[in-house]
């Protein structure tokens, strides 16, 4: 009896992981119109410095992962920022619009990419958000609702605006004068 090779082509393997999610919600473009309608946008990108970054940690108590910021300044006042925090194991892009007194107009997540927690898009949990300014200590389970599922996106989230609250305080608002 002879013995038999049987090759079996490795494009015809399929090795089965994990369902793989990315959802795009909204362009930068798309964002910036539902935050501020009908108003323009100029570029105003900003590079923290080192003293920055510090005086911004210790005033938020959230680490800065970038010094690099994406901000445009509104033609009808205030800002849009676009920056990114970790959920679980993605980041989740966001954008932030800050009235001109830099208290959140709103909070829109662009991409979320894990399997579960996309539940911190429901626009009731974001408008928890509004009308807090630089000088609101924001606290998941106290004056930030958690959600049940999506607690690290939740949390991720609020710290998020917490550090874009005190970069509009300490480095932002200081360009406006």
């Amino acid at each position: 009896m002879k013995a038999k090779l049987i090759f079996i082509p490795l494009a015809g393997i399929v090795i089965a992981g994990g369902p793989a999610y990315a959802t795009v919600f909204l362009s930068v473009e798309q964002a910036q119109s539902v935050l501020f309608p009908g108003a323009t946008f100029q570029p105003d990108t900003r590079m923290l410095t080192d003293e920055q970054v510090k005086a911004i940690e210790r005033a938020s108590g959230v680490n800065v992962r970038s010094k690099q910021m994406k901000v445009w300044r509104v033609s009808t006042g205030g800002w849009f920022i676009v920056d990114e925090v970790v959920g679980k194991h993605e980041y989740i892009p966001f954008a932030l619009g800050l009235d001109d007194r830099g208290a959140v107009k709103g909070v829109e997540v662009l991409e979320y990419r894990e399997a579960y927690g996309d539940q911190i898009r429901n626009p009731e949990w974001r408008k928890q958000f509004l009308d807090k300014g630089p000088d609101t200590k924001l606290q998941l389970g106290k004056n930030i609702h958690n959600i049940s599922g999506a607690t690290l996106s939740c949390k991720h989230i609020t710290d998020g605006v917490q550090r874009l609250l005190a970069t509009y305080e300490l480095v932002l608002k200081q360009s406006e004068r």
